[in-house]
């Protein structure tokens, strides 16, 4: 039953009518802890609506920002609960500091593969400003989204080969 749906969900996700849904959600999804990348679908919609450049790259760009907020939020619900049970100060380790010494300003790598993520958890965890690190996030991951489906589209183009 688990299968006949997810197979539903993704040829609906699939339909071109669908396109920026397609794009939100997976960029969204990836931004969470689960382990996918959404270029694929960013670059896949760039490629059937060359004229939606600007329009995809927002789109992605606000559902991975938003996937990284829930991050933020994981983060910080669990630093409470641990607060909750827990009787003696805190330490952090060195990485933690070093993300308190750069603040907010550090989501602004919640774009890179495999420390992004977590990134963002932290930051909820060290109870850092809700807003500037989502706008960090947002700005971090606007930029590597034009950058990764322009280099993207100039090897396509290079090599002759469309998708």
């Amino acid at each position: 039953m688990w299968d006949v749906w997810l197979e539903r969900l993704l040829a609906w996700l699939a339909l071109p009518e669908y396109g920026l849904s397609t794009v939100f959600v997976v960029a969204f999804l990836s931004a969470t802890l689960l382990p996918m990348g959404s270029e694929p679908a960013v670059l896949g919609m760039v490629e059937l609506r060359p004229d939606w450049f600007w329009r995809v790259m927002l789109v992605a760009t606000v559902g991975n920002t938003l996937g990284g907020c829930v991050n933020w939020w994981m983060g910080h619900a669990a630093h409470r609960a641990v607060d909750q049970h827990r009787h003696r100060p805190v330490r952090h380790p060195r990485a933690l500091q070093w993300l308190q010494q750069f603040g907010a300003k550090a989501c602004f790598l919640s774009f890179l593969p495999l420390v992004g993520d977590p990134l963002c958890a932290v930051a909820g965890w060290l109870r850092l400003p809700f807003w500037q690190c989502a706008a960090w996030m947002a700005a971090g991951k606007f930029l590597r989204y034009v950058a990764m489906t322009w280099l993207l589209m100039q090897a396509i183009d290079a090599s002759g080969v469309r998708l």
